[in-house]
């Protein structure tokens, strides 16, 4: 059917709005640090068949991306004569949605005139889902918390009581994370009525044929930014720390061939022993947002972006793991694929690559009882450097593939008793080259008064850093530590009331040959702190001395000068 692209143009642009819309919502009424300070969230709009017709602003790709294709699960489970006005759908399925238990993903349906013409979702990171705290030690799907398929949260209108009770019985937080749920359904509903006034304005009947054409833009666009790119394979590997001795390996085989994309993650790793394994719904997540990101960021995201790029895994694989493996800490390995893809593309996008970044998002978990014997719990995620551009240095603590945003001080010290020390970007933990890698940070966190607390630390690139680009160096490995020794990665550790944590996140590698840069650009770094001028001597070939008074707390930049060793001998 032949659809107007002036009311295309209008609709996408409205729709665009009404995505907003859901999302602030969502925030606003949100209980949890984690929703309304991080963002670990998605919203977005489908049609009546469930294709993913766009998406709000805000969000992470491992969300966003894994429930636009997890959307035919609801879809399958609730025909539309199975549904009605005011119902609301969940999940927290790993296999069906976002691949993890903690990820609570609901989904309403909108009608117009009583019938089915659209669907709202959104996807969550739940606080707490009862089982272990999300870590990398459970040994199957089971000891993680509790998994809920596709049922009806809401009915007509009415809260599923049972359901609701269930859940509280069986989380440390229940009323951040049913309060989370509740604003997940009034975004959604936010949405819908929106939706509805908008179809009502245009006197459509249904949102199909727009839809329909929105996703074809995004797929003919995508299948034109590839077809400008040279047929042929290409490969690329790279090691994580994996869990204690258990090195995971990932492998990529990427063939381009015409207006189509292939991606086979065969030869990676197979399936781990603990929870750091990745559901192949959240490995096309991650994949299609790297090779979107790559070769075309422009496009609008939708279903039809996803339909020329084709994702394959081995069964049995850490990027395809089967039930029952654990999976909590599944973005510990999911968050490398960018990195792995974009240097696997460098032949075919040429002046276009990346050094690797910190990747992995660093989450801790923080537990105790007070003073007063209240307890507390509180995520704490934080973000490392991203690797530098083929033109530009790498962004520092930037949350990058996630999306995510470390979480402020002010609330982390609001929420529990814990003080954070100190929260400074990390020097010299971005990798040196021609453009520097982006900078890590350091923070610390301490007790407040005599408490009892653990901490899990969800975290890697501790042993193997951030590889660099045509001679530019690999970034810092990260260090979680206290002062009397490391602490170790993916696992739960009581602490000391007395006891300092150190988190140093990793930075991003380097681009090109450090001799190359700018020696006024290592002036301004070793000025702004970012690097050393140990650093600006042994690894760019430059002196930078300070000659202003020693006990300054500000220095200016007035106050240094920069001698280029280069060429000495």
């Amino acid at each position: 059917m032949s659809v107007d692209p002036i009311l295309v143009g209008v609709l996408g642009n409205r729709l665009h709005s009404i995505l907003a819309e859901q999302q602030n919502a969502l925030v606003n009424t949100a209980f949890s640090s984690v929703v309304r300070e991080s963002l670990d969230l998605a919203c977005a709009v489908f049609d009546s068949r469930g294709e993913m017709i766009g998406q709000s602003v805000g969000g992470t790709p491992g969300h966003i991306n894994a429930m636009a294709t997890g959307m035919r699960h609801f879809v399958a489970a609730y025909p539309p004569e199975t549904l009605e006005p005011g119902d609301v759908l969940l999940t927290n399925d790993p296999w069906q949605t976002a691949g993890q238990i903690n990820d609570i993903t609901v989904a309403t349906p909108v009608f117009l005139r009583g019938r089915l013409v659209a669907w709202f979702a959104s996807c969550c990171h739940a606080p707490d889902i009862g089982g272990r705290l999300v870590s990398a030690e459970a040994t199957e799907v089971f000891e993680e918390g509790l998994r809920l398929p596709i049922m009806k949260f809401l009915r007509a209108g009415e809260v599923n009581a049972d359901l609701e009770l269930l859940i509280r019985a069986n989380v440390r937080t229940p009323e951040e994370t049913i309060g989370d749920l509740y604003a997940q359904v009034t975004g959604n509903e936010v949405g819908a009525a929106s939706l509805v006034r908008l179809l009502e304005e245009f006197a459509l009947d249904t949102l199909d044929d727009v839809a329909a054409e929105i996703m074809n833009r995004s797929e003919r666009a995508l299948r034109d930014a590839l077809a400008k790119l040279p047929d042929g394979t290409y490969t690329s590997e790279l090691a994580t720390d994996g869990f204690d001795d258990e090195e995971v390996v990932l492998k990529v085989t990427v063939t381009i061939d015409g207006d189509e994309i292939h991606l086979d993650f065969a030869g990676s790793s197979p399936q781990s022993r603990r929870g750091i394994n990745v559901v192949l719904n959240y490995t096309r997540a991650y994949a299609s947002f790297a090779v979107k990101a790559a070769i075309s960021p422009e496009v609008p995201h939708n279903a039809g972006s996803f339909r020329p790029v084709h994702v394959t895994a081995p069964e049995g694989s850490v990027l395809n793991c089967t039930p029952p493996a654990p999976v909590a800490s599944r973005h510990l390995i999911g968050h490398f694929l960018p990195s792995l893809l974009i240097t696997a593309l460098r032949e075919a996008l040429p002046g276009n690559a990346l050094a690797h970044s910190a990747d992995a998002l660093w989450m801790t978990i923080w537990r105790g009882t007070d003073a007063e014997g209240r307890e507390f719990m509180l995520n704490v995620f934080q973000t490392g450097g991203i690797g530098a551009r083929s033109t530009k240095d790498g962004l520092s603590t930037t949350g990058f593939p996630s999306g995510l945003r470390s979480t402020p001080t002010e609330v982390i010290e609001t929420m529990a008793p814990l003080i954070q020390g100190e929260r400074v970007l990390r020097s010299d933990s971005g990798g040196a080259g021609k453009w520097r890698g982006g900078l890590g940070q350091c923070t610390t966190m301490a007790a407040r008064g005599e408490i009892s607390w653990s901490v899990n630390g969800n975290v890697d690139r501790v042993l193997r850093p951030a590889s660099g680009v045509d001679s530019g160096h690999d970034g810092a490995v990260g260090r979680f530590e206290l002062t009397r020794g490391p602490l170790p990665s993916k696992s739960r550790v009581d602490l000391k009331p007395f006891d300092v944590v150190d988190v140093f996140l990793p930075g991003g590698g380097g681009y090109g040959d450090p001799f190359e840069r700018d020696p006024e650009a290592v002036l301004a770094d070793v000025v702004d702190r970012y690097i050393t001028p140990r650093a600006a001597r042994e690894l760019y070939g430059v002196e930078v001395t300070y000659h202003g008074d020693p006990e300054a707390l500000v220095r200016l930049p007035e106050d240094y000068t920069a001698v280029s060793l280069r060429g000495r001998k």
